[in-house]
């Protein structure tokens, strides 16, 4: 499969590392926080990778990096900290030129998302936190043997990360996709492979575990969407509930999933990208009094027709005509599970949980068109 087109720059960060960033795509600008194993070219080769890197871009200018000692940007001579990353995340945005900007944090990338939108409202419009902690493996650590898997884990990178046998990569993959197939398996085993050296990865991690965001969460008012998936192997469940309970008007969203990673297989799929859609494309608001409320699935949006896409009104101006899905989908020319995501997206910004519900949605709001 080819790669799409990208723009890869450098920039350079205030202790004078060197951070490759990629500019993908058009439309409003999504930044993507950077996360701990990334490589700007193979991100687009990986079977786990390139369905979120095509999601994220539809529609929009997708602004993605490497973090220092990962990918393209420098690997040698570093200091792994979080004041580090901040910086890097800063230059990129300036580099970038990027004013104002939605931005999502994936995994650990969250801390710095957090501390990035808390530090500078005035230039993330919408926050975005998928599969994020409040704190690092490390601040959770309380019990002697709690800190003791801590360091083992970190010595297992240190030890086996970059060896050709996968085995120790493969804990980590399963940890954040055990519903992965072989193929994407081993697709991901290859990227964390290419991503980074053992010592780069071990101390990459490291500072991510010691993340305490517990005191700057509350200081965020910007708009926030915090999702996470039940099973979630890699952070717990709980982590992210108390990252949502922390920002104030954050709203939660449970996922029926074990991935850390999502997949484009598996149900929660769907129900992320509608999510992600939906807020994405709400009207600017403020933030909800409410701290950490969680809201069932279809009641964000509620944008109304003008929030559709003309491709999504589309798609709702063939539903109200009674069409099955498979009609629906040859009338529109696109495969069914196209279809189905239009659908959920479009369900979601109207606020409404099914075909009936949508359908008088739309002929209370003029659908058809005369």
């Amino acid at each position: 499969m080819s790669r799409p087109s990208q723009d890869i720059r450098f920039c350079t960060s205030r202790d004078g590392t060197r951070i490759a960033f990629a500019s993908s795509g058009s439309g409003p600008p999504l930044l993507c926080a950077g996360h701990s194993f990334s490589h700007l070219e193979h991100e687009w080769d990986c079977e786990v990778w390139r369905p979120l890197l095509d999601l994220l871009g539809q529609g929009r200018t997708l602004v993605r990096y490497d973090m220092r000692g990962t990918g393209l940007s420098d690997r040698d001579g570093l200091e792994f900290t979080l004041t580090r990353y901040q910086e890097d995340l800063e230059a990129v945005v300036a580099a970038a030129g990027l004013t104002q900007f939605n931005l999502l944090g994936m995994t650990g990338g969250g801390a710095l998302a957090v501390t990035h939108a808390a530090r500078h409202p005035q230039q993330v419009s919408r926050l975005v936190l998928l599969g994020c902690y409040l704190q690092g493996r490390s601040v959770r650590s309380k019990t002697t043997e709690q800190r003791q898997e801590t360091e083992l884990i970190l010595k297992l990178v240190e030890l086996g990360w970059g060896q050709d046998n996968p085995t120790f990569r493969q804990l980590f993959t399963y940890q954040f996709v055990p519903d992965a197939t072989s193929a994407q398996l081993q697709a991901f085993n290859e990227l964390m492979r290419q991503s980074a050296r053992a010592d780069q990865a071990a101390a990459l991690l490291r500072a991510w575990f010691d993340a305490d965001l517990s005191a700057i969460a509350p200081r965020l008012h910007v708009p926030t969407l915090v999702l996470h998936a039940q099973g979630d192997l890699r952070i717990p469940y709980d982590q992210g509930r108390a990252l949502a309970a922390h920002i104030p008007g954050a709203r939660f969203v449970s996922l029926e999933s074990r991935n850390h990673i999502l997949l484009d297989h598996e149900p929660a799929w769907t129900q992320w990208a509608a999510e992600l859609e939906a807020f994405l494309a709400a009207p600017a608001r403020a933030p909800a009094s409410n701290r950490g409320q969680t809201v069932p699935t279809g009641q964000t949006g509620q944008v109304g027709l003008a929030g559709l896409t003309a491709k999504e009104e589309a798609v709702l101006a063939v539903l109200v005509q009674g069409l099955g899905t498979t009609d629906m989908a040859e009338r529109l020319g696109i495969a069914e599970k196209t279809l189905r995501n239009h659908l959920s997206v479009i369900y979601s910004k109207l606020g409404v949980a099914n075909r009936a519900q949508a359908i008088v949605c739309a002929h209370a709001q003029g659908l058809p068109r005369k």
